[in-house]
């Protein structure tokens, strides 16, 4: 298959405002990039804010990887409140006196969070039960056994501000860590409630947001820009022809020494295609490259 002339493709890392969905900021993209071909690398909530990173064309076939690249987060945990969305935006279902909270305690109290933790998706999350979103069910008033899930979580730290109440918070994590789970599961350990504000996504991978753009001036980056995070394999121009055909290579042939995925580029650096293990040889997982 060729690609179609003109057809856009490459990354774009945007800084999502406040008010709209992940959905929405695919949505606006489209009509920018003159596409339907456009997806995103991991769900914000509407009311957080941060990096997005988008695959336009073909380049969406590497949004699979992105995804699972490491979070980073700032935030707000208000103290003694509890919601019916674990953050600002639900209706408060329960009150705590927490007034004789130290910044110690707090401090003491999110070690347990480090490493690999288990966390229930809460309720307004986008996960599917029995093919319904988590949200879908909230929004009838129901509720569902969430199966527990394994994440990790690498730096937790809180720091108090002129608020008692309210603590700046900064986490780093695995894909798939809910933060507003943190915060009131946080609460609960504290001996009370808490709920989350202010979300803020400041990283992806090495994606940081000092170099995500507005959506005003959202540019489409190379798609190579999209496989910064992995290991880069240099080809010559017959393994680059074997390759556009999507060629099954033995381990050895490529010289491989991370683990994948590997980023297989051109001598010019174009991405040519990603390839991953399988069993003693590696295979194309995506070709961006035309024969």
């Amino acid at each position: 298959m060729t690609k179609a002339a003109n057809e856009p493709i490459g990354i774009s890392v945007v800084d999502k405002p406040a008010g709209l969905t992940s959905h929405d900021v695919v949505s606006k993209a489209r009509k920018i990039f003159e596409t339907r071909k456009v997806g995103h690398s991991g769900t914000l909530d509407p009311d957080a804010t941060g990096v997005l990173i988008l695959g336009i064309g073909r380049a969406t076939r590497l949004l699979q990887f992105l995804t699972l690249l490491p979070k980073s987060y700032k935030g707000e945990i208000v103290f003694g409140e509890h919601t019916s969305t674990l953050d600002s935006t639900g209706e408060i279902i329960a009150t705590y006196d927490m007034s004789g909270l130290t910044p110690s305690d707090v401090r003491e109290a999110t070690k347990s969070f480090l490493g690999e933790i288990e966390q229930i998706p809460p309720m307004v999350s986008a996960v599917r039960i029995k093919g319904k979103r988590l949200y879908e069910i909230a929004r009838e008033g129901n509720e569902v056994d969430r199966p527990a899930r394994s994440v990790r979580v690498d730096r937790f730290e809180v720091n108090p501000t002129d608020n008692p109440k309210v603590y700046e918070a900064f986490v780093d994590c695995s894909s798939g860590t809910y933060i507003r789970s943190l915060a009131a599961d946080l609460g609960s350990v504290l001996g009370g409630g808490a709920h989350l504000k202010n979300l803020r996504r400041t990283g992806v991978g090495s994606f940081r947001e000092d170099e995500a753009l507005p959506l005003e001036e959202m540019v489409l980056q190379k798609p190579i820009a999209g496989m910064r995070d992995f290991e880069l394999v240099k080809v010559d121009e017959e393994t680059r022809k074997e390759v556009s055909y999507g060629r099954v290579f033995e381990r050895g042939r490529l010289e491989v020494k991370k683990e994948g995925p590997w980023a297989l580029v051109d001598c010019s650096g174009e991405l040519l295609a990603v390839y991953k293990e399988h069993g003693d040889s590696i295979k194309p997982v995506v070709v961006i490259v035309d024969p």
